[in-house]
């Protein structure tokens, strides 16, 4: 396998397919191009390539300092198991506008064992509380 660049360019995002697997994934079903379009402007988007095509994605955002949420961590079905996810998470633990943040939150129905290796860890009940507007 040829080695995975990660870049933030935005300009090297395949946006068409990368709004499609979002769509298709379990979390991002309701979600429409134009909501991708906003969310993805104002999110930190690291993009894997591999010989310059896309084969990943994964954004963060937050306050820049003190609060960053992981979102959205998907790899094209074809290169998954490749290490590509890690990569994508780890370019965003270690991006130059997030080194200050102490706090880092994430969602996640399937795959705790991807995160659990950069140190996160299931939040105890009673902490963290969630309002979800989705259906509006």
């Amino acid at each position: 396998m040829s080695q995975v660049e990660i870049s933030f360019d935005l300009a090297k995002l395949d946006f068409a397919r990368t709004s499609q697997l979002l769509r298709e994934s379990y979390w991002g079903a309701e979600r429409t191009d134009a909501l991708h379009e906003v969310a993805f402007a104002n999110s930190i988007c690291a993009i894997a390539l591999i010989d310059g095509e896309q084969v990943g994605f994964a954004r963060a955002y937050g306050d820049k300092a003190l609060f960053a949420r992981i979102s959205d961590v998907i790899v094209w079905p074809e290169h998954r198991g490749k290490g590509i996810g890690k990569a994508l998470v780890a370019s965003l633990l270690e991006h130059p506008e997030l080194r200050t943040v102490i706090s880092w939150a994430l969602a996640t129905s399937d795959a705790h064992g991807l995160y659990e290796q950069f140190g996160f860890e299931l939040i105890e009940a009673g902490k963290e509380m969630r309002l979800n507007r989705s259906g509006m």
